[in-house]
């Protein structure tokens, strides 16, 4: 009962402390702190998914909730004067943002789409998280360089 309090107020708290990233302009610092409340969502959800922690509706809604807000403000940090020395970030974001932000949107939606249809049970998080995960790897794939 613990962790799904802290879970709970973790994503919500992130969302708060989301609005405020969005205003930095496009830091390494902010994307980073961005791209690790989506992962501690997507973490939850895996841990579901993957049997290691009972299902929970409110952990499934806070995660979802925590994702659609979060990938609506991410591309705002890749702003054409935003910090562009991030080491993980591929320069041909800068010129792709139209594609970067359309497929931000898309990981957006498509949470927001779980939320309304909320999954409500261990197989349909599972079935959640692999289109997420999707979005997100289509996003990595074009435009994180993986640090080795």
């Amino acid at each position: 009962m613990k962790w799904r309090a802290i879970v709970v107020a973790t994503a919500l708290a992130g969302v708060a402390f989301g609005s405020v990233l969005a205003a930095d302009g496009g830091t390494h610092d902010a994307r980073i702190a961005l791209m690790k409340k989506i992962g501690g969502a997507t973490g939850a959800l895996g841990a579901i998914a993957k049997g290691e922690k009972p299902y929970d509706a409110e952990i499934v809604k806070a995660s979802l909730t925590t994702i659609a807000e979060t990938a609506k403000a991410f591309p705002d940090q890749f702003n054409p004067d935003s910090d562009k020395a991030d080491a993980e970030v591929n320069p041909k974001i800068w010129d792709n943002l139209d594609d970067f932000k359309t497929k931000a949107a898309k990981l957006s939606t498509d949470a927001e789409t779980a939320l309304a249809q909320l999954p409500a049970d261990q197989a349909g998080v599972g079935a959640t998280l692999k289109t997420l995960g999707g979005n997100c790897g289509a996003c990595h794939q074009a435009y994180r360089i993986k640090k080795d």
